[in-house]
């Protein structure tokens, strides 16, 4: 049993970092269901927007590495609320503005901001779990980017997209609505969240040598670094997240432009069914966990490696059931997402706890991170050329060939698992 104090901050951590990042993906998610609408009132392209999107991933991608150092070296606290304040300031003025220079600088600064997210609030819960834990734990918390993004979605294209309050401003309100979303949960986790145990006088709860202070020195961090960088599980996974974030963030920021083009949906139609791939995707969050932790004994890479492989086959039959209509689209959807975040969240959670250890979990979940957000970079281009050029379709097998690749990276690693010594204070013996 746990000890009540630690039960008390285990929650009130999860439900702040759970939120937090869930609010991240209100002032990220907008941009996709409001790409459509831009271009058709604005006349911009989809290279207009695809550049757009490439100067977001490629901050986003650079700021992950700067913000699993930072948020290792001075806590998490303090470099997520920067990055939430930036995000806020960023999509507020958005709804400010139709330029695309504007547009393109701001979503820059957004990316910044947002890359502090992921890499920060991975550090910020590792010391209150146990290693035989995170599995379940961090499969629970993961659905924070799943469930954000589906509600994100259902929320930007409301205020895109409804005519009744505010319908002067039309698709801005996108961006105005959920930065004032994200602005309250910025105060409250700023002012109400604690960076580990010994923060309110709680014993360390993960024995590791060395953990003596709040921070780290810059010899310190450089040696974990060092340590890191030799395991070949952390540019394992890394690489495979490459292949995933690619592919999660077409369906993400292009879903609805699919919709929209191949199918003839309208923008509303195309805004709330996009929706299914994150909302089933929850599923396979949670089942990647329990099944890691449950009947893979802490094993990762074997949930990876066969939900890629079903990913794959997913993949090959959309063009197919597209022709199936509306029911049949969403279904198949809704699987490719459950294949999609399940690896996803096993991989940037739990296996970059596995790597990095309490002390390096920031840095090896923002080396991860930001090599995945390399295939998160190349996606806005990926998703125009293959549309405009070799039509959408052929964008769905080039998903398989990614999935088959990353599925048998996965299996090189099939065994790899971590053990760590628990500390016994906080377990109360009855």
């Amino acid at each position: 049993m746990i000890d009540k104090t630690l039960k008390h901050w285990r929650f009130r951590v999860f439900t702040l970092t759970w939120l937090a990042y869930a609010g991240f993906y209100f002032c990220r998610k907008n941009f996709s269901v409001t790409m459509p609408i831009i271009i058709d009132e604005l006349g911009y392209t989809k290279n207009d927007m695809a550049i757009v999107l490439t100067i977001y991933s490629f901050t986003y991608m650079v700021g992950q590495f700067i913000s699993g150092y930072m948020s290792d070296r001075l806590g998490p606290r303090l470099i997520v609320t920067i990055g939430l304040s930036i995000a806020v300031v960023a999509n507020f003025t958005m709804g400010m503005t139709g330029s695309l220079l504007a547009f393109a600088f701001l979503m820059g600064a957004n990316g910044f901001g947002q890359s502090t997210g992921w890499s920060g609030l991975i550090k910020n819960m590792t010391p209150w779990y146990m290693p035989n834990e995170r599995g379940v734990v961090m499969s629970w918390w993961s659905t924070c980017y799943v469930i954000g993004a589906f509600l994100a979605t259902i929320f930007a294209t409301y205020w895109a997209t409804n005519e009744y309050i505010f319908a002067e401003l039309g698709w801005k309100r996108a961006y105005i609505m959920p930065a004032l979303v994200l602005a309250v949960i910025t105060i409250l986790y700023g002012l109400f969240v604690r960076n580990r145990p010994p923060d309110v006088g709680l014993p360390v709860l993960v024995k590791e040598a060395g953990e003596n202070n709040a921070t780290q020195t810059k010899s310190e961090q450089y040696d974990i670094i060092k340590g890191l960088i030799v395991k070949s599980e952390l540019w394992i996974a890394a690489f495979i997240y490459f292949v995933l974030k690619l592919t999660r963030y077409v369906f993400l920021f292009w879903l609805p432009m699919y919709m929209v083009e191949a199918l003839d949906y309208s923008n509303q139609d195309s805004g709330y069914l996009s929706s299914v791939y994150e909302l089933v995707g929850f599923f396979g969050v949670i089942a990647a966990g329990y099944i890691s932790d449950h009947l893979m004994k802490s094993k990762r890479f074997p949930v990876v490696a066969v939900m890629l492989f079903l990913m794959a086959i997913l993949c090959f039959v959309q063009p197919i059931i597209a022709t199936w209509g509306m029911l049949a689209i969403g279904i198949n959807i809704g699987l490719i997402g459950i294949m999609t975040y399940g690896p996803d969240s096993i991989l940037c959670g739990a296996t970059a706890m596995d790597i990095g250890g309490k002390k390096g979990a920031a840095t090896a979940a923002g080396i991860i991170n930001g090599v995945g957000s390399a295939g998160q970079l190349l996606s806005p281009f990926i998703a125009a050329y293959f549309s405009e050029t070799l039509g959408w379709n052929a964008l769905f097998y080039g998903f398989v060939v990614l999935a088959v690749i990353g599925g048998f990276l996965a299996v090189s690693k099939w065994k790899f698992a971590t053990h760590v010594e628990v500390n016994e204070e906080l377990i109360i013996k009855e």
